[in-house]
């Protein structure tokens, strides 16, 4: 019975911080909203969560966390320097295709949208058999880096993380 009316508690949780974060304002008011918009969403698409994912080894999550806004900040300060100096005739954009090992859907999605929020790399399609993704990289002297650098620095973790 309490499964069935609070389906999922850590997204109900984490929907009300991020609600409190967005008002940028704690009051009485906004934790009731927050609390009532969390559990509602969850509730709503309890149905499109068949299962849930499995985090073996949840404390690697932190460094996987840490990680990424590392390189966040890193490509940054990157792109910054490419749109500052570098003449657009000179850029040197790729597609480049990464053979997946991961298998679950939620772990290719962390994976995705790791690649997307990392400035200067957007993750474009997946595959129809879901084994490879289609990355473009605004500016690279070695596609092949890229590459090695996606599946070395953040698939291996993402497989720690979810196998």
């Amino acid at each position: 019975m309490l499964r069935k009316l609070f389906p999922h508690p850590l997204l109900a949780l984490i929907l009300a911080c991020v609600w409190l974060a967005l008002v940028n304002k704690i009051t009485l008011g906004n934790i009731i909203l927050g609390g009532f918009l969390g559990l509602v969403i969850a509730l709503m698409t309890a149905p499109y969560w068949p299962g849930k994912p499995r985090v073996r080894h949840p404390f690697k999550v932190v460094g996987y966390v840490s990680l990424v806004l590392w390189d966040i900040v890193v490509a940054n300060v990157q792109i910054a320097l490419i749109i500052l100096f570098k003449p657009t005739d000179k850029l040197k954009s790729a597609w480049i295709t990464v053979p997946l090992e991961l298998t679950s859907p939620e772990a290719i999605t962390v994976l995705a949208g790791t690649i997307t929020m990392t400035p200067g790399t957007v993750s474009a399609t997946l595959s129809s058999c879901g084994r490879a993704i289609l990355v473009h990289a605004l500016h690279t002297d070695d596609p092949i880096a890229v590459h090695d650098d996606i599946k070395s620095r953040y698939e291996k973790r993402l497989l720690e993380i979810f196998s």
